[in-house]
């Protein structure tokens, strides 16, 4: 049972986010910008990045939730699993691995991130601005595990909702829905 009064309608991240829309904004902005604005990595290897954050983290929330987002991207379901498991045997590329690597150690403490770490993803490839967007996507998924977890919002009733909720995310983004979401209500 959430620590604050929720949507029953809306578990997770969607609850927070509608019971305080003005603080949301800047969060579902910059998620936006670094998870589907322009970049080098593709949407779903930034959805691995959340996944494996997340994973780590323990929010089984944002964990199921990216999955899933991550999944519909890459049009299977093997990925997000196996870098769960071990990235170093994950099908991923040397600069994903490097990278989720980065993403894994920023979500345990942004300290554990070494030169050794930063020098690896560039030898796989990985360029300055994929390595700052790696960091800063593990550092606001911290945040976003935190804010679900901390507040102790439900999980949905029904397992199918983290596909209906995959799917909102990779056709309209992080951005709020201009309808709202009364329409989920049973």
């Amino acid at each position: 049972m959430p620590y604050i009064p929720l949507e029953s309608h809306l578990p997770g991240i969607t609850g927070l986010l509608e019971y305080s829309k003005e603080s949301a904004a800047p969060i579902r902005e910059l998620t936006q910008i670094l998870l589907r604005g322009p970049s080098t990595l593709s949407e779903g290897d930034r959805e691995l990045i959340a996944t494996i954050v997340s994973h780590g983290n323990q929010c089984k929330f944002c964990t199921t939730a990216h999955t899933a987002a991550a999944d519909l991207y890459l049009g299977e379901n093997d990925t997000a699993q196996k870098i769960k498991e071990n990235i170093e045997t994950a099908p991923v590329s040397e600069k994903m691995k490097a990278l989720l690597t980065i993403a894994k150690l920023t979500g345990q403490s942004g300290k554990n991130v070494t030169p050794t770490e930063i020098e690896r993803a560039k030898a796989a490839g990985a360029t300055d601005i994929e390595i700052h967007d790696t960091v800063l996507i593990a550092a606001l998924f911290c945040l976003y595990n935190r804010y679900v977890d901390g507040l102790a919002t439900a999980l949905p009733a029904d397992a199918g909702y983290y596909n209906v909720l995959a799917d909102r995310l990779v056709n309209h983004g992080y951005t709020r829905l201009p309808q709202g979401y009364d329409h989920l209500k049973k």
